[in-house]
């Protein structure tokens, strides 16, 4: 576990950053890191968290805490946008130092929109998509993915609705499917679920393309989100068993408390996640 003094000069260092202008800021981008042999996961932001503001407010909140990828949302580039809307999008994200790198989650009760949804995808221009779809209709996914060489990762839901509740029950559905299905691994709402999102991580690793990075206060259905480094979720383990399974994609914070004035407790996560990820490779390198 981080000490205290080592969260605090992390946050202090996230912070700090913060404050910078974007050029100099964008020098400790995942990109950057990786390059110098850190982490092979990048830490991101789920669209979600933002669902109470417009684009602009949201990215202002992304640049003061130093977060560089985004899952977009579709009240941020409507489904019907246009070539222009979206090169306009990427655009603006890209004055923010903000990479657009997936899609969702989505919600596809038919098959139109399915197809709907991955043309959104392909001209957005991401080859990761969030969905959430009957489970009938995965033989057509399968299909779509094929067409279209595209992931499609589905999100589980926990305790409050049936249609994959669980990490177990979305890789159950797909493990025989074409390999670019898979998983959005929601890590809260599996420990909601009474599961251990440590074990279903190592578990299932191959097979999570996008996770949605979170604490809860309790493994229960009356669980909620929590600031990071609050709740019922051993981060540092979890921490640990990214890098046991080597993920590569990202981990994207979905905060949802607070949520029409949430930068507070966005700003703790990523403090909080960042000090971990910090003092824990400092560990490794004293032993």
């Amino acid at each position: 576990m981080t000490t205290r003094r080592s969260f605090l000069r992390n946050t202090g260092s996230c912070v700090a950053l913060a404050s910078m202008t974007p050029a100099i800021a964008l020098a400790n981008t995942p990109e950057t890191r990786s390059a110098a042999g850190d982490d092979l996961f990048k830490l991101g932001m789920a669209g979600f968290s933002f669902v109470n503001f417009k684009l602009e407010p949201a990215l202002e909140m992304m640049k003061k805490t130093d977060v560089h990828y985004l899952c977009i949302k579709d009240f941020h580039l409507p489904y019907a946008s246009t070539t222009d809307e979206i090169a306009a999008f990427h655009e603006k994200l890209k004055q923010s130092g903000v990479t657009g790198y997936a899609v969702g989650p989505i919600y596809m009760k038919t098959k139109q929109e399915i197809d709907n949804g991955f043309d959104y995808a392909k001209r957005v221009g991401v080859n990761l998509i969030i969905g959430i779809p009957n489970p009938e209709d995965l033989p057509y996914i399968d299909k779509k993915v094929k067409e279209f060489n595209m992931r499609y990762a589905i999100h589980n839901h926990g305790p409050d609705i049936k249609l994959f509740p669980s990490a177990t029950s979305v890789y159950t559905a797909v493990k025989d499917l074409d390999p670019r299905i898979g998983l959005c691994f929601d890590m809260g709402h599996d420990k909601r679920y009474g599961d251990d999102p440590i074990a279903d991580l190592e578990k299932y690793a191959k097979r999570i393309f996008d996770i949605h990075l979170k604490n809860v206060t309790a493994a229960s259905k009356e669980g909620t989100t929590c600031e990071l480094g609050r709740g019922v979720i051993d981060i540092p383990a979890f921490v640990a068993m990214l890098r046991k399974t080597k993920y590569d994609g990202c981990c994207s914070l979905e905060y949802e408390k607070d949520m029409k004035d949430p930068l507070a407790g966005i700003a703790e996560s990523v403090g909080y996640f960042k000090g971990v990820c910090d003092a824990t490779k400092q560990g490794k390198r004293k032993a």
